[in-house]
C-alpha cells in the first residue's frame, strides 16, 4: 500500500466522530492558515495540513512548482497561486480580498515554516490588521532540526536567518562576535564557503556544526571547527541548502585584564 495512504488511513479524521463533523468543517471561511510543509522528506507532514490544504479555496506558494510535488504525493487538486518576496506587494491585496469575500486561504513556503526567512511577515502583518482570522500550523522548521542536532550543551540561541550578501554584512559580523549564545545560520551552496571565511575572520576558529539537506537523501552533518569545516567543503562540489550552528563566544574568548 502507499505510504501516503497508510498514512491517511490512521489518520484521526476517519474516526466516526471526525465523520459526523465532516472533514470540510476543519477549514473555515474567510480565515487564512500558515502551513508548515516538509523541509526535505515529503513524508513529514502532519495529517491536519494536507487536510487544510485539501479544503481551503486557495493556496498561496512561494513557488507553485515545488509545492506542486507536495500536493501531487497526496492527491491534493487546490489552486494554486505564486506568493514570493517579488509580487507580495501586488498579490496582498489580492488575498486579502479573496479573505474579506469569505474564502479561505493556505500559505505555505517551498519547505519548512511560513514566517521565518520568506515574506509571509507582511501578509501576516496586512490580516491582523484588518482583523482577518489567522491560524498557523506547526510542523518542520530547519534550524530547530539543526539546533537539536549540534550536541551544544546549551539552551539559548539567536536565530540570524540568512545573512545579508552586501550592505550590513560586517557589521553584522562584528555584532555576532560578542554573541555568547549559539549562533544559528541559513546559507545557500553558493555563498557557504565564503560564509565560513567571514565566521572564520571576525569570529575566531569557533566549533560549529554544519546540517546539509537535512532530511533529505543525502542528508549530511559536518561537525569541528570552522577551518575543519571549510577545509573539508572546499576540497568538493559544494550542492545543498545548509544550516549553521556556531558556538557562542565563551571565556576562552573573552580578552584577559592584562590584554586590556
Amino acid at each position: 500500500m502507499d505510504v501516503a495512504n497508510t498514512a491517511m488511513s490512521a489518520c484521526p479524521c476517519t474516526s466516526r466522530r471526525w465523520r459526523q463533523v465532516g472533514i470540510s468543517n476543519a477549514v473555515r471561511r474567510g480565515t487564512i492558515y500558515l502551513v508548515s510543509t516538509p523541509i526535505g522528506n515529503l513524508e513529514d507532514i502532519s495529517f491536519r495540513a494536507v487536510k487544510v490544504l485539501s479544503h481551503v479555496n486557495l493556496i498561496a506558494a512561494e513557488d507553485t512548482r515545488t509545492t506542486k510535488i507536495l500536493l501531487d504525493r497526496y492527491n491534493i487538486r487546490t489552486h494554486t497561486v505564486s506568493y514570493f518576496s517579488h509580487n507580495e506587494v501586488k498579490r496582498i491585496p489580492y488575498l486579502i480580498d479573496r479573505l474579506e469575500q469569505g474564502d479561505s486561504i493556505a500559505v505555505v513556503t517551498d519547505s519548512g515554516t511560513p514566517g521565518i526567512s520568506d515574506p509571509a511577515y507582511r501578509l501576516v502583518r496586512a490580516v491582523l490588521d484588518r482583523e482577518i482570522p489567522l491560524v498557523v500550523l506547526p510542523g518542520p522548521t530547519a534550524f530547530l532540526s539543526a539546533f537539536i542536532l549540534s550536541g551544544f550543551p546549551d539552551d539559548a540561541f539567536v536565530f540570524e536567518g540568512f545573512l545579508p550578501h552586501k550592505k550590513g554584512r560586517t557589521k553584522l559580523f562584528e555584532q555576532l562576535k560578542n554573541e555568547t549564545k549559539l549562533i544559528i545560520l541559513y546559507e545557500s551552496p553558493h555563498r557557504i564557503l565564503r560564509t565560513l571565511r567571514d565566521l572564520l575572520h571576525h569570529l575566531g576558529d569557533r566549533r560549529i556544526v554544519v546540517g546539509r539537506e537535512l532530511t533529505k537523501k543525502f542528508e549530511e552533518v559536518l561537525r569541528g571547527r570552522i577551518s575543519e569545516v571549510y577545509s573539508r567543503l572546499s576540497a568538493r562540489t559544494v550542492r545543498g541548502e545548509f544550516v549553521l550552528v556556531v558556538e557562542g563566544k565563551t571565556k576562552a574568548d573573552r580578552p584577559r585584564k592584562e590584554d586590556t
